[in-house]
């Protein structure tokens, strides 16, 4: 590799001969891999700690698309929240339909036998506050009709994402006062208003506990408020503490991505945070139903397969796993949604002899994937950056045959790319432009066909690009809200980093097996694309990089990293490269430490774009990131303001954010994280890896951080051996989902259900 070019600097700084620098005891780097709620734009979340027995990942946030338009017009956020909570109802009622016991279990003993005996007393009546557990049944999906079908809609309104109504001024001084009480601080009053709804204050009188559904606030913090309001009524064994222990434990397992835990990891952790008896506050806190327990049977390698009819499961063994009830609907929907695509017949669009006649054009794997989609439902397509063209193929081909298709990103930027690629597809154009939209746009009606009659999304075929980052529920939306027949391609990277939310639906959609998998054999061109395949497969590999492609540029602590990085960006890049700052982006690990995301953007902002920060911190020029919606991120820059807010362009889409909500929506945006970089890429991207920032390398991170620059990489490099040591010994962290599980039940039971009469 080259070193770094054209520096304005004499000489070039040696090898870095110091260790990595130990993270500073009061600000650590917020990184992918550390607190879950560590990125969080709630500043009081940044202080949360997971529990030990619960693998951490980032929760960057995100941003929705927003832009001016009439008042009356419903924002993105507000609509998606509106879908979102029809969709939750329309499972809850499904779920409701249902009926059975879990039935498997009888050889159980210990806590699983414990856990079953908690939920079968709930069933029976025994306990209150029952929810039924029931296994899936084997019955195709029935959709149900949205009350009113969400047509495609004008511009977006100013308030892109507005926050939930916030509580009455009454309910938020009641908690205030309740916080006094309890030496809480009272800025959580509006926090914890909203959190614990009507009768807050009442509840944190009744359950000091509640305090731990508010994002930021510690056990140990809740523990101290519980004991200042009820004195000596207060001690570690109290019920009302291990309930709320447990539930807070299943939340901060979600923001490391699981789906659920494993009920011995989940008794460990509430052992370590004092609990006395773990088993009964887990059993408790399914007996109030506020968490959920589930047996999934385990394949054991080299059993049988079980077998059609064997009622004789009891033997198989099972993993006795607990959830929080929306997480484990969503991927009970999920999976029922799945099952329909994989087990249905694709609408007849064209004779077969056209779908074939498209494929023949075409070339390699790109051929493979027009035939696979020809006969089915469900399809998945895994590939680097340039594998993008297959996709953009069979978008073409399928307008060519007269479908209603479109293709959905997990980003703007990763929409603009990619629009632009269909665009260099021969084939007719699209009187109403690129069929592309974001996937949140799609969900939220602000982008796309819009929904039928039924409810279902206008389309034949639907391409979603960016795949890894589905989250469970934002999954279950999306393949509930496809009509019958339609065909489903989800498509994208699998060694890039997996979603900020839980769930990893892509990784295990590609492990069971149930639909055609067709992996891209275009390989990603030049030093650039070389490199990064090697990181891949878990080697960092030195390439040739006669055009200064990638080049290193080592550093000895945290300091030095900040300056090389802005001389990088401002000098170095546009004099040698020919890309401009505004095409450059800085990518480091977390929000944190002295080479994290404040520091840099502190400053590339006193180098870039000097002023005093008028607005809330922000100046006319500053690049920022919009994040109203935890998970998504939105570059773009400030235009202005006046009294309705803080003005925006975000992917050429003008949007305003009031003055209340600037300080936790809108961060500047010259360096991201990782997270927040996925699905977009740049001219020019500087990669900085400062010493404090060791421990949270990993490949995949390593991966996604690299693959953002289309023309140039520079990694500022702080971390001695501590990068090859992660590309080659640190894959992703697991995430406990049911997923898999419930997609061997339900695609088998979808296929041998029986065909309604008539068919």
């Amino acid at each position: 590799m080259s070193t770094e070019p054209e520096t304005t600097e004499g000489t070039e700084p040696g090898t870095p001969d110091t260790a990595p620098q130990a993270a500073a005891p009061s600000d650590d780097p917020a990184t992918e891999n550390t607190d879950p709620a560590s990125e969080s734009t709630d500043p009081a979340a940044e202080s949360a700690d997971p529990p030990a027995e619960v693998p951490d990942a980032g929760a960057d946030t995100g941003a929705a698309d927003g832009g001016d338009g009439d008042a009356a017009e419903k924002s993105e956020a507000e609509a998606e929240l509106a879908a979102q909570r029809m969709e939750r109802e329309r499972i809850e009622r499904r779920k409701a339909e249902k009926k059975g016991p879990i039935e498997s279990g009888g050889k159980l003993s210990g806590t699983a036998a414990d856990l079953l005996a908690a939920v079968r007393a709930v069933e029976s009546g025994a306990k209150p506050a029952a929810t039924a557990f029931a296994t899936p049944e084997a019955e195709p999906v029935r959709r149900r009709p949205a009350p009113e079908p969400v047509r495609r809609p004008g511009p977006v309104s100013a308030e892109a994402a507005t926050a939930p109504t916030a509580p009455a001024s009454q309910t938020v001084q009641a908690v205030r006062e309740v916080l006094s009480e309890g030496g809480a601080p009272e800025t959580l009053a509006l926090p914890a208003a909203a959190a614990l709804g009507e009768g807050a204050e009442e509840r944190l009188r009744a359950d000091p506990w509640q305090l731990l559904r508010v994002t930021g606030v510690r056990p140990e913090q809740a523990d101290g408020f519980a004991r200042a309001l009820l004195g000596a009524d207060c001690g570690p064994d109290d019920e009302r503490r291990g309930r709320a222990f447990t539930v807070w434990l299943l939340e901060q397992a979600a923001l490391a991505g699981h789906t659920s835990l494993e009920a011995q990891a989940l008794t460990a952790a509430l052992a370590q945070r004092g609990v006395p008896d773990p088993d009964a506050a887990l059993q408790g806190a399914l007996a109030e139903g506020d968490a959920l327990v589930f047996q999934d049977a385990l394949d054991e390698p080299g059993a049988p397969a079980a077998q059609d009819g064997d009622e004789d499961d009891s033997e198989r063994p099972v993993r006795v796993l607990v959830g929080l009830e929306r997480y484990a609907l969503a991927e009970e929907s999920l999976a029922d949604g799945l099952a329909r695509l994989v087990n249905s017949v694709p609408k007849e669009d064209g004779p077969a002899q056209d779908w074939e006649r498209a494929a023949t054009s075409a070339q390699g794997s790109a051929a493979e994937l027009i035939r696979a989609v020809a006969a089915h439902g469900l399809v998945l397509h895994t590939g680097g950056e340039a594998s993008r063209v297959e996709p953009a193929r069979l978008l073409d081909e399928a307008h060519r045959l007269g479908l209603r298709a479109w293709a959905a990103t997990h980003s703007p930027l990763g929409r603009d790319g990619f629009a632009e690629l269909t665009a260099q597809e021969p084939g007719p154009a699209r009187a109403d432009g690129p069929a592309v939209v974001t996937v949140a746009g799609l969900l939220s009606g602000a982008e796309g066909p819009g929904r039928d009659a039924d409810g279902a999304l206008d389309l034949d075929l639907l391409v979603v690009l960016d795949a890894p980052q589905l989250d469970v529920e934002t999954a279950a939306l999306l393949v509930e809200s496809l009509p019958d027949g339609a065909r489903l391609v989800l498509a994208g990277d699998p060694a890039v980093l997996w979603s900020v939310g839980p769930g990893r639906v892509f990784a295990d959609l590609l492990a069971a097996r149930v639909c055609p998998h067709v992996a891209s054999r275009v390989p990603d061109p030049g030093p650039l694309g070389e490199l990064v395949s090697g990181i891949g497969v878990g080697e960092l590999n030195q390439v040739e990089a006669p055009g200064k492609e990638v080049v290193i540029v080592p550093v000895r602590d945290a300091g030095e990293a900040v300056h090389r990085t802005v001389q990088l960006v401002a000098d170095s890049v546009p004099r040698a490269i020919g890309v401009p700052p505004e095409q450059t982006v800085v990518i480091t690990p977390g929000h944190g430490g002295a080479a994290g995301t404040r520091a840099l953007n502190a400053a590339l902002k006193e180098r870039l774009n000097p002023g005093p920060g008028r607005f809330g911190g922000f100046d006319p020029g500053d690049r920022i990131v919009y994040s109203p919606v935890p998970g998504r991120a939105l570059p773009g820059h400030v235009v202005g303001a006046d009294a309705e807010g803080l003005r925006l362009s975000c992917s050429g889409v003008p949007v305003v954010v009031p003055k209340e909500h600037v300080d936790g929506w809108v961060r500047h945006g010259w360096a991201l994280t990782a997270h927040q970089a996925v699905g977009g890429r740049w001219p020019a991207v500087v990669v900085v890896l400062p010493g404090d920032a060791a421990q949270a390398l990993s490949r995949p991170w390593v991966y996604t951080a690299f693959g953002r620059a289309s023309r140039h990489l520079s990694v500022v490099h702080g971390v001695e051996q501590a990068l090859p040591r992660a590309v080659a010994e640190v894959p992703a962290r697991p995430r406990t989902t049911r997923l898999p599980a419930l997609l061997g039940t339900q695609t088998h039971a979808e296929a041998q259900a029986p065909a309604p009469a008539g068919d």
